[in-house]
């Protein structure tokens, strides 16, 4: 009984720290996709004032490639640090 219990047992403190492990790789996200915060947003929509043409034609790209949320906003920056 009690060399069942400490098998269980050390089976259990070896799946328990694989699952650690594992979960801690897993929850890292992309650098390019962060989630934005409104501070952020208002900075960026700041600097882009400054440059409305090219604004407006990043954002009819948007509207054709029916990008939404946050994809939208990435992709307006990216077109925004092209020359």
């Amino acid at each position: 009984m009690f060399r069942t219990g400490t098998c269980l047992a050390a089976v259990l403190l070896i799946a328990g720290s694989l699952h650690t492990a594992s979960a801690q790789t897993t929850d890292a996200k992309p650098p390019g996709k962060i989630k934005l915060t409104m501070q952020k947003l208002k900075d960026m929509k700041a600097k882009w004032a400054s440059n409305r043409p090219k604004l407006k034609a990043c954002r009819a790209e948007v509207k054709t490639k029916g990008l939404t949320g946050d994809d939208r906003w990435f992709y307006i920056e990216e077109c925004m640090g092209k020359s």
